[in-house]
């Protein structure tokens, strides 16, 4: 259990969840070729779980001093596992995450393709180094390196097959997955911030900048309130333009009451938010917000070939 709590399986969990709704939900029947066998996807999948199990846990090691302060009861480094332990099983976590990417690029023929898992492992270990300390960097990163799990499943299945033939419809799909992205990145920026909010005591005494160091819980609760307003504006419109006015009565409802609901729920506790608890709570509404918003793609599909 102690490892787990280090991993965070609970994530990793979702995040291979979400890329297999994906692949299985969508990219599979859309009668198009793809790249990866099935054997081959789930050591994309596998892959991408070691690399971010191996961030979560660099980031549990530089963060020993803080986390005793936020999270006294969930330090694990140097308390169960010792230190030089957590690194062993972290660059093993990296050399098996990056291993399979690099055979996964020459399996495609493309092996330049294999720079994208030593990029996303290198720029975690800079980010829990420090980079995570600077304002707003550290939330940008963090929620652009899970919107590129998205994107690198058709980086791997889908770009290997465009041909000339195939070009507009392999685009089609591949915009819907950068919508998706984008999503995922609008949602989980704010989420970060929630997170800086519930760990501002911690990180004040570590000397982090952090937004709500920066400018105070009061003042980042408006601008989180604020912001909120964004994703609620974009799936509204989603809704409205894509699902309701071609008749997808079903996909409608299940984005109403899973996405938009939550979110506006968000909004409104935002708003008034001022406790640990509050914001530690609100953080688990938005990871929510963004299982269901991938989940969303399969219901989409679903509706789609049985309206």
């Amino acid at each position: 259990m102690s490892f787990l709590k280090l991993i965070r399986y609970q994530n990793l969990i979702m995040l291979a969840i979400m890329q297999l709704v994906f692949r299985y939900g969508f990219l599979e029947s859309q009668s198009i070729p793809l790249a990866l066998k099935d054997w081959q996807f789930a050591l994309l999948v596998f892959s991408t779980l070691c690399i971010a199990a191996g961030g979560y846990l660099i980031n549990n090691i530089f963060d020993q001093a803080t986390d005793e302060i936020n999270k006294p009861d969930n330090v694990v480094i140097g308390k169960q596992i010792s230190e030089s332990m957590g690194y062993n099983i972290y660059i093993a976590l990296n050399v098996i995450g990056v291993g399979i990417g690099f055979y996964l690029a020459n399996a495609i023929h493309k092996p330049n393709f294999a720079a994208i898992f030593v990029i996303i492992a290198a720029t975690l270990y800079v980010y829990a180094n420090g980079l995570k300390q600077t304002l707003l960097i550290g939330n940008i990163i963090i929620a652009l390196l899970l919107s590129l799990s998205i994107l690198i499943i058709g980086i791997f299945d889908l770009l290997p097959m465009v041909i000339p033939e195939t070009q507009a419809g392999m685009g089609i799909i591949f915009n819907i997955l950068i919508d998706y992205a984008v999503f995922a990145f609008i949602i989980n920026f704010i989420r970060e911030i929630v997170k800086d909010m519930e760990d501002v005591n911690g990180d004040y005494n570590q000397g982090m900048n952090t937004l709500p160091i920066a400018l105070g819980l009061a003042r980042t609760g408006k601008v989180v309130f604020g912001l909120s307003f964004i994703p609620l504006g974009l799936i509204i419109y989603y809704i409205n333009e894509n699902l309701y006015s071609n008749n997808l009565f079903y996909a409608s409802a299940y984005g109403f009451l899973f996405i938009l609901a939550p979110l506006l729920y968000f909004t409104i506790k935002m708003f008034s938010a001022k406790k640990q608890k509050d914001f530690h709570h609100l953080s688990r509404v938005l990871k929510f917000v963004i299982f269901f918003g991938i989940l969303s793609i399969a219901v989409i599909n679903f509706n789609i070939k049985y309206a």
